[in-house]
């Protein structure tokens, strides 16, 4: 059975979800409560943040991209172990795309599936009794979506709490708590979110700060109370992709560090072996692997940097002589002939493929993808399809004549168009991979039937 679990939703960005959610995590294992958490959606920072914060691995779980059975096994496999399970929502509560109930990616979906009640933070500035309206409309909005209790935050004064408290609580919904308005509390942010756990000063500090503030001003008592877990099947799933060799070359370091959790557990689970190197330390991708994977990341902000990394870039040219190299959106820029940085300068890349980027010509690229493939690659033969997301502000200035990885199309009923780049052993593209489909979901699939 899955331990009970609540989902920390709000109904914009910057309400202060990730904040509370992280809060709520640290005070509570601060109390020896085994907690577990998972991001909704295609999220690949926040994970992080929550393994330090729990002391275990975190997971993302998504009911567009994932289907369903990947997605209750992947629920099941985060909450072993745990006492309680927190589900931090992405963007606002019900914001998803165009799909069947309960298929949507949004994050009450996800709490659907599991049966887990929301804790609704809500952020009061700037009104008062008018956040009962709210409230409200939020209890009313989905019957799937049980609200177990509000957390106001961003909270001015006590009188300011007590009119907003009082009206939410007129309506029969508990406020489990308050907290104060606390600029210190706000966790650093760059172009792509929130500066990555590893690379953020003093998060121990941080997270303490960040739990404290939540014990102070939340019931904790009552928050574990209020959760619950709906029923879940014995429905088990492979691993979310294939993967891409037994001994699987992995770059990991500042420029490359975007690999969703659940992607690279799967593939221990499936028995490779992962092998981390480092580019920006001139390490090229070991001899003795089978594969080589270059994740998503910043290698924008380290151009020059991966430009001068000789050794790096002449074993990987070496490496893809006889063995397949893959780049996911900042792999894959990096794949290419060359990375125009912010200052308009040009640095040389490997030159496996042809694209060539841009981040001083920046514009956003986000949404939900779904690829299919035209041949074979280490995905899956020709004919896979995958689910997954883009999300980057570089712009392609050239694209070559290389052979496109995949046909590519979003969320929304765009018309499916040639996207990505393939030579020899080598592919990439600006696409997230999530999930390999064993057919395109139907109509009628519900996340829920098989969380």
């Amino acid at each position: 059975m899955m331990p009970p679990g609540l989902l920390v939703g709000a109904l914009r960005s910057g309400s202060g979800k990730t904040t509370i959610a992280l809060g709520l995590m640290q005070a509570l294992k601060a109390r020896g409560v085994a907690v577990a958490a998972v991001k909704c959606g295609p999220d690949y920072i926040d994970p992080a943040f929550h393994a330090v914060a729990t002391g275990r691995p975190s997971l993302n779980l998504d009911s567009w991209a994932m289907p369903p059975a990947l997605l209750g096994s992947l629920g099941r496999q985060a909450g072993l172990g745990a006492e309680l399970v927190i589900a931090e929502g992405l963007m606002g509560l019900f914001d998803g795309v165009p799909g069947p109930v309960g298929r949507t990616g949004s994050s009450a979906d996800v709490a659907a599936a599991f049966g887990w009640p929301l804790l609704l933070v809500l952020d009061v500035s700037g009104q008062a009794q008018s956040a009962a309206a709210i409230v409200h409309g939020v209890r009313s909005f989905d019957p799937r979506l049980p609200l177990a209790g509000v957390i106001l935050n961003k909270v001015g004064s006590e009188r300011h709490r007590r009119l907003a408290a009082g009206a939410i609580t007129a309506l029969g919904v508990p406020v489990f708590g308050a907290v104060p308005r606390q600029d210190g509390l706000v966790l650093p942010e760059r172009h792509l979110g929130l500066v990555q756990a590893g690379e953020s000063a003093d998060l121990d500090e941080k997270l303490a700060a960040m739990g404290a503030a939540v014990a102070a001003h939340v019931d904790l008592d009552a928050v574990r109370s209020a959760a619950r877990a709906g029923p879940s099947s014995a429905d088990t799933a492979g691993p979310a992709l294939p993967p891409p060799g037994r001994r699987i070359a992995l770059a990991a370091d500042a420029a490359f560090s975007f690999v969703y959790p659940h992607v690279v557990a799967g593939w221990r689970a499936a028995g490779a072996e992962l092998v981390p190197f480092s580019p920006l330390g001139d390490e090229p991708p070991p001899d003795d692997c089978d594969a080589c994977w270059l994740p998503g990341g910043y290698p924008e902000l380290h151009a020059a940097r991966l430009a001068s990394a000789g050794r790096f870039l002449a074993g990987l040219r070496a490496f893809a002589e006889t063995r397949p190299v893959h780049g996911e959106c900042g792999g894959y820029m990096v794949l290419g002939e060359a990375i125009t940085d912010a200052d308009g300068v040009r640095h040389p890349m490997a030159g496996l493929l042809g694209v060539e980027t841009s981040f001083a010509r920046r514009k956003l690229h986000l949404g939900y993808r779904r690829a299919s493939l035209p041949a074979a690659s280490p995905f899956g033969p020709a004919g896979t399809v995958l689910t997954g997301h883009e999300f980057h502000y570089a712009s392609i200035i050239a694209r070559g004549d290389d052979a496109p990885f995949a046909s590519v199309g979003d969320a929304h009923g765009g018309a499916a168009a040639p996207d990505g780049s393939r030579r020899g052993h080598v592919s990439g593209s600006f696409f997230h991979a999530i999930a390999a489909l064993d057919r395109e979901p139907a109509d009628g699939d519900s996340a829920a039937g098989s969380a």
